[in-house]
């Protein structure tokens, strides 16, 4: 008989043991680049012909000329009953590029930027230190995503 009630007790910890596990967590397939992104203002961008910037991490450098697309802004336009969004996106006059790196933490990063204006004279060289931020978005379960971003106008570079 005392066999009979072990083997009940051990049967009823396992089902409840069995009923406390860790339940998926569904995380969001969305790929994230290593890179550090810069904006240039919209008041600032008819002086910039191209871009280069240099961004060293951990003893490691990366340098590369920017390919430079227009910036813009998205507007929310609507939503339906059903759930299904629009938004429309305008030019906000800024220019945006960016410097894919082999990989990128949160420890101290120095960019460089330099370049040369619309008649092709140089621009300053403008350097900042900054750490990434790195966040959670999705939650702990879906892994962090640093972000590194500047911001370029005539007064000089900062952290976006």
């Amino acid at each position: 008989m005392g066999r009979i009630r072990l083997a009940f007790s051990l049967a009823g910890t396992v089902a409840l043991l069995s009923g406390c596990g860790f339940e998926p967590v569904a995380c969001p397939a969305i790929g994230h680049v290593a890179a550090v992104s810069v904006t240039v203002a919209a008041d600032y961008a008819d002086q910039v012909g191209s871009l280069r910037l240099k961004a060293c991490q951990d003893s490691a450098c990366t340098e590369k000329d920017l390919m430079l697309n227009p910036g813009a802004v998205t507007a929310d336009e609507r939503c339906t009953p059903d759930g299904v969004c629009s938004a429309t996106s305008s030019p906000d006059g800024t220019l945006q590029g960016f410097l894919e790196l082999p990989a990128l933490s949160e420890s101290p990063l120095e960019v460089t930027v330099s370049g040369t204006s619309k008649t092709g004279s140089a621009l300053p060289v403008r350097t900042l230190e900054f750490t990434p931020k790195g966040e959670y978005p999705y939650g702990e379960r879906c892994g962090l995503f640093i972000s590194a971003g500047v911001w370029l106008d005539a007064g000089g570079l900062r952290q976006r």
